[in-house]
């Protein structure tokens, strides 16, 4: 059995009920070979015996989430390892429990953002979450059908770690306030949670209300697989449109919204106002170098030339862009770290955040806290964020790639754009950046890169003017024009 085309970077993802009606590929069978499959990867890659081993397992709020929660436990236990059934839970949180629980793995059985109808797993060990790699490794033992039998079948416990993993991200609050929980330290504040019915409802009730938070502008806390009211995503316009009329209709201090597995997050100020994408990024920043000179903050590809300004002249520190993909911008941050570098933070524009002080484990509800605490601590956020220069105009367009060898024409096509706007004085090929191509322009800049998995080329533009992604956009169309190997009618979008 062939379960590569259910790998999606460093997780496993596929359709896993026909309701959408698509045909299921992340099968019951195919969910009991890989996870069995882990297990053998992980006992050679750790010498460490199967009834030995002590494995959490959670799931989202997905409709098919109980259904593989219990499949996955089947493979563990037949295999003789012991099972922590934590039940609905978010994916950092299970990264977590090898923290307080001090369990061998974890794994979480989400798809992030994507739709009802999609699910997936995604593995932990105390050294974080998993590589593409070993993703690929356990893939191919699973479609030999490896697996470990154990002596006698493993024992399955279960555990509401979200309370204390909740418990864990109060008494962060409370420290950093110098105010016990029965003195409600949010007392007088108003923040509202929008969880678009993902597992993130646990922020509002079991964290800022009880250290006395009015939560009562807060929308779709409950858990609903379905996500009846908008896709749980911050970077989904209809989202971020919620949980700001959510803000401004209850007269909320601060918004928070989560993503489906609280990985990822955004906020938005007391006006209403998106802290989104940039915005966050130059707030996290923020708090991250604690007022420190020269930290790296790392963050992917597509952020704009006024966050690297802010990073720079503002906070006195380094900006590192790199490649797009959560993992790669954490894995950037945890080397130059090792090389000794001082790295607080790796974020990605999609909301994934990992502070160094957190393992760098992307926890979303983590960087809210930190921000809720500046909140507490009466820091203004408007007055931080206004020196940040915000771009007239954004625009993400995507080429579909034509030819067969997809990767090496993507890749032909960045080294000829390099050349063509090389002897073009309007354009100047930005110096810093480490993926695909980034050139400046005289009303702001635009970067082409190749996706990491799909026959796609992505190009962002931004401009400091109205109408300049246009002028922009017709500057290069001759040169798109060209390049017969790809389908350019989104420069017409």
């Amino acid at each position: 059995m062939d379960y590569s085309p259910l790998i999606s970077g460093s997780d496993i993802r596929g359709v896993a009920t026909e309701l959408g009606g698509r045909q299921c590929n992340l099968t019951p069978q195919a969910v009991y070979d890989i996870t069995a499959a882990f297990v053998v990867w992980y006992v050679r890659k750790y010498g460490r015996n199967a009834d030995e081993m002590k494995v959490c397992v959670g799931h989202d709020s997905r409709i098919t989430g109980e259904e593989i929660s219990s499949k996955v436990s089947q493979a563990l236990l037949q295999s003789g390892v012991t099972v922590i059934d934590c039940g609905l839970s978010s994916t950092p949180a299970m990264f977590m429990t090898t923290v307080d629980l001090k369990v061998d793995a974890a794994i979480e059985i989400t798809a992030s953002h994507h739709p009802f109808d999609r699910n997936g797993l995604k593995f932990f060990t105390p050294d974080g979450g998993l590589e593409h790699s070993d993703i690929c490794e356990i893939s191919v033992i699973a479609g030999r059908g490896e697996k470990i039998t154990g002596e006698c079948t493993g024992v399955r416990i279960y555990a509401d770690y979200m309370k204390i993993y909740a418990a864990r991200l109060r008494r962060m609050i409370c420290r950093e306030t110098g105010k016990s929980e029965t003195e409600k330290p949010l007392q007088g504040f108003k923040i509202a949670v929008d969880a678009g019915n993902g597992v993130g409802g646990f922020y509002a009730r079991e964290v800022l209300e009880k250290l006395g938070a009015d939560i009562t502008g807060s929308r779709f806390l409950e858990p609903d697989g379905m996500f009846p009211n908008h896709i749980p995503n911050p970077e989904d316009k209809t989202a971020m449109q919620s949980i700001c009329s959510a803000v401004k209709q209850s007269g909320a201090h601060l918004g928070i919204i989560f993503d489906t597995d609280v990985d990822r997050a955004g906020c938005v100020d007391s006006s209403g106002t998106e802290i989104n994408r940039n915005r966050l990024i130059a707030l996290a920043a923020y708090i991250a170098v604690e007022g420190r000179k020269n930290a790296v903050i790392v963050t992917d590809s597509v952020t704009s030339d006024g966050l690297k300004e802010f990073i720079e002249k503002e906070l006195g520190c380094k900006h590192y862009r790199y490649r797009r993909g959560y993992k790669n911008v954490i894995d950037k941050a945890v080397e130059l770290t090792e090389s000794g570098e001082d790295c607080p933070l790796a974020i990605e524009t999609s909301g994934h955040a990992a502070l160094k002080e957190n393992y760098f484990l992307d926890d979303g509800a983590y960087l809210v806290t930190k921000i809720v605490i500046e909140l507490a601590k009466g820091t203004d956020i408007d007055k931080i964020l206004s020196p940040l220069k915000v771009p007239a105009e954004e625009k993400e367009i995507r080429f579909t790639i034509k030819e067969q060898d997809f990767r090496a024409y993507g890749e032909k096509v960045i080294k000829e754009l390099e050349k063509y706007v090389s002897s073009d004085s309007r354009y100047r090929v930005a110096d810093d950046n480490r993926e695909g191509i980034r050139v400046s322009t005289e009303n702001g800049w635009f970067l082409l890169r190749l996706s990491v998995h799909d026959p796609v080329m992505p190009m962002n533009f931004e401009s400091s003017k109205e109408g300049g992604i246009a002028e922009d956009i017709n500057g290069i169309r001759g040169f798109f024009e060209n390049m017969d190997g790809l389908d350019i009618s989104a420069l017409d979008t």
